[in-house]
């Protein structure tokens, strides 16, 4: 037996107990005749002590043993003279009256602390040590519990867990496929599923009813801190429902995940903002409702005043900041080197500041009065003491630019707090968006999401205006999750395909195993998918998915840890008959 007893486990009931304990040396101090370490393992810490006087060679070796150290000790549980109330440990600690060294460490390239000095890279790097700080085994705990209690939550409402295929067919749509040669298939590649969509509506055509998985995903797309070329979700989908049976169980599970995994309770019901109203309003289809600063357009207010800038625009908007008036130079400099980034896309940035003498000043005072920037501040519910903030250009860009501005200066006044969750439900998405460059409709969700019932005869007046059955999960500006109501009709899911350009040829191709199976009498269905990696990391706290994930890629889509993605040998690029031709 290698321990009787965990690191986190005893307390003053045992004490005089006889325990063996194994783990790893988080610290080691000597104090004259006394050696102290701290041991370690997933579960807690334990105090150790050495005394020179009862046994002065183990109390030696006690000495020389360096961190992360794997260690196995025998001793006795005594009551601590100085208690320490920072872990639950603290009131005992173990008298050692034999030691093992199981595995001696080297020096490790980051300390393994909860505040660590290793940057991000090396601690992709050596990820199996980074995973022995308390930060990520705490995240990876919570993730197992939200694993666990969506299952049994699911598994309660007559869900039926199914696994569905890895390697499938590449398709067109959506993001860029991972493909994986078949060796027995020359010249022919599977793909990597983007999300198993196709297979749960087969299923639900397949009389499942209530399919759910959590599951990997795979999209070969531009990285950054929520996403990552591999991904989980939380994937269900069910039969003979409308929008409002789904959102309504799923707004139970996440409830349900808030209290059981963080205690918090959500007793309102989640907000339903139409799609146009978080674009009008926040700039993005995943508005972080912690804070107001609502989006204000001006554009009648300031025309006809000779300022050319406005004049020239077709949209101008803004956003009120309160009690910001007293913003130095600086600091407006600085917002506007921010909306100016490329990655922003801004011309400029103007203010105006309501002083607490009762003048606005602004940026652009020789064109308008006081009363003109009056009836600015009237329209946008600012008052003295408040910052206005503008931003003039086309309206789907201005709005854009608008929404990073909100959230850039609720991240310098700090309005994001934490531990405050605010969810709500964005539906009424456009079904489609025309891409001018290719000439062609894309579809906004994926081209299997059904149109509003009332807006299907637009399909062939006016694409645009169709409003799709489809709706995202948003919390705290960060899309957890999203789905639709799936067509389950051949001539409407074919007309679709049209509209996004397919032929029937392509269509069949691609499709024609669903569009067969929905001769077969599909029922009604639809379905959401949440995603598991942001999910856990807004629960988390943490800024990135990566935090919540054990063996992560890098923003370059590689793992440090295991140096891939890498190159393999000619004798398999033979057996595969693939040819490597490098980029100019």
């Amino acid at each position: 037996m290698y321990r009787t007893n965990h690191c986190g486990e005893l307390r003053m009931a045992d004490v005089n107990k006889d325990v063996v304990l194994a783990g790893w040396v988080q610290k080691n101090r000597g104090f004259g005749g006394m050696t102290f370490i701290d041991l370690r393992d997933r579960y807690g810490i334990t105090q150790l002590f050495f005394d020179q006087n009862t046994n002065a060679e183990l109390c030696e070796r006690a000495s020389k043993l360096g961190r992360e150290f794997v260690i196995q000790i025998h001793g006795k549980v005594l009551e601590r003279s100085n208690k320490n109330p920072n872990i639950p440990t603290g009131e005992i600690e173990i008298a050692v009256s034999a030691l093992n060294i199981l595995n001696e460490s080297d020096i490790p390239p980051f300390t393994i602390e909860d505040e660590t000095d290793g940057g991000e890279d090396l601690r992709m790097k050596y990820r199996y040590l980074d995973l022995r700080r308390n930060p990520i085994r705490r995240n990876l705990e919570l993730r197992h519990r939200l694993a666990i209690e969506t299952r049994n939550f699911l598994d309660k409402k007559q869900f039926i867990e199914v696994e569905t295929p890895v390697l499938i067919k590449s398709t067109p749509e959506g993001a860029r496929d991972f493909v994986v040669p078949s060796r027995v298939n020359e010249g022919q590649f599977f793909a990597l599923p983007q999300s198993p969509q196709l297979f749960k509506q087969l299923l639900m055509v397949s009389g499942f009813d209530r399919y759910y998985q959590i599951v990997k995903c795979f999209r070969d797309e531009d990285l950054r801190a929520d996403r990552q070329p591999e991904f989980t979700q939380i994937d269900c989908e069910m039969s003979f429902v409308d929008q409002d049976d789904i959102l309504n169980l799923f707004e139970e599970l996440v409830k349900h995940l808030f209290k059981v995994c963080k205690n918090i309770d959500i007793d309102q019901a989640f907000l339903k903002m139409p799609y146009t109203e978080a674009i009008e309003y926040y700039g993005s289809d995943k508005p972080d409702l912690r804070f107001d600063m609502k989006i204000c357009e001006i554009t009648s207010l300031v025309k006809g005043k000779g300022f050319k800038v406005f004049e020239d625009a077709a949209y101008i908007g803004g956003i009120c900041v309160k009690g910001a008036s007293e913003k130095s130079r600086k600091e407006l400099d600085d917002l506007t080197e921010y909306v100016k980034r490329p990655q922003v896309g801004a011309k400029g940035l103007f203010y105006a500041k309501w002083q607490n003498d009762d003048t606005i000043k602004s940026s652009a005072d020789k064109f308008f009065t006081q009363e003109d920037f009056k009836s600015w501040a009237q329209k946008m519910n600012a008052e003295k003491g408040d910052l206005m903030l503008f931003i003039s250009g086309e309206k789907d860009s201005a709005l854009k630019i608008l929404g990073e501005l909100r959230l850039e200066v609720a991240r310098r006044e700090k309005l994001m707090k934490d531990g405050v969750f605010v969810p709500l439900w964005v539906v009424d998405f456009p079904l489609f968006e025309w891409d001018a460059q290719t000439n062609r409709y894309y579809a906004i969700h994926h081209p299997f999401t059904a149109p509003k019932a009332e807006h299907i005869d637009l399909l062939n007046q006016n694409p645009a205006s169709v409003y799709a059955n489809a709706y995202d999960l948003v919390i705290n500006g960060v899309e957890i999750g999203g789905g639709s109501i799936r067509i389950h009709n051949n001539i409407l899911q074919r007309k679709i395909f049209e509209i996004l350009g397919f032929t029937e040829e392509q269509a069949q191709e691609q499709f024609g195993f669903l569009l067969g199976a929905f001769k077969y009498g599909a029922p009604p269905h639809g379905g959401i998918a949440f995603g598991f990696d942001r999910l856990t990391a807004i629960l988390a706290g943490c800024d990135t998915i990566r935090d919540v994930i054990a063996f992560p890629k890098n923003n370059a889509a590689r793992d440090m840890m295991i140096d891939a993605p890498s190159e393999i040998s000619v004798e398999q690029l033979k057996e595969l008959a693939i040819q490597v031709v490098k980029s100019e």
